[in-house]
């Protein structure tokens, strides 16, 4: 079954187009890596599926386990299976972690209302074990949502949540910015871990170091709003010695 499958999407912000016809299929339990130089259209694509406002689709198609995903709002998406790990997460004075996340399975799991204490107690000892397997402090669950965390814990964090949430497709833009090799390490095990669960990923990376780590099946490459090429794991260690100039060449993108 197509985890995603996107039909040549378009979309734009403040009026601007910056996808210019997307076609890509993911293939339920499969892991995909997209690359591209800057303004590719990268996290364009990542925030349009995710559903973020500023994000206005004109043309195209994406299904999401085979539901219209575009119709969706944003909780829909959320509840569907869908997690989108930020380039750069946001940080929220004001509301702790372990409250927000707690809210967010709660309305995840339809149980806005309450849970039972068990429930409750079960998920801060799984959240507890998630820190503690991205190496990350207990502390955490008392601060205000990322205040205070560095760069590179931050994105961390972003990974507990999704081992908390347990999501069904993974978009993760650029998770691996930031990181040391250690903490890259940790996430991509994190990843390989939730992939034994049939998640479905979609990684977005400047960094072909990760795909050591991450074995995809596939990768794509971006440039000018398109998917130019997609190839096999090869194609990165490719561009890593040659840079992106010959593959535009190739596909005759200026």
């Amino acid at each position: 079954m197509d985890a995603l499958k996107i039909t040549s999407l378009k979309s734009s912000v403040e009026g601007k187009r910056i996808l210019e016809g997307v076609d890509l299929t993911l293939k339920e339990g499969e892991l995909h890596i997209i690359m591209g130089p800057n303004g590719s259209g990268k996290s364009t694509l990542a925030n349009t599926l995710m559903g973020h406002p500023g994000y206005v689709v004109e043309e195209g198609q994406a299904l999401l386990f085979g539901e219209d995903l575009l119709s969706m709002k944003v909780d829909e998406r959320a509840r569907k299976g869908l997690f989108l790990a930020f380039q750069y997460p946001l940080e929220v004075e004001g509301v702790s972690f372990s409250h927000f996340l707690l809210n967010a399975y709660k309305a995840k799991n339809g149980n806005e209302q309450k849970m039972d204490p068990k429930m409750v107690i079960s998920f801060r000892n799984e959240l507890k074990k998630n820190l503690k397997e991205l190496g990350l402090s207990e502390e955490f669950l008392k601060r205000s949502l990322n205040v205070g965390a560095s760069g590179g814990e931050k994105k961390r964090l972003e990974i507990v949540q999704a081992l908390t949430l347990k999501p069904k497709l993974l978009l993760l833009d650029e998770i691996d910015s930031g990181l040391d090799i250690d903490s890259a390490k940790l996430v991509a095990e994190s990843i390989r871990k939730m992939r034994k669960e049939n998640i479905s990923a979609l990684v977005i990376t400047h960094y072909p170091r990760i795909l050591d780590y991450l074995e995809p099946e596939r990768v794509h490459i971006m440039a000018q709003g398109r998917i130019i090429c997609s190839r096999g794991v090869e194609l990165a260690k490719e561009l890593e010695r040659k840079g992106y100039d010959w593959i535009l060449k190739e596909y005759s993108v200026n």
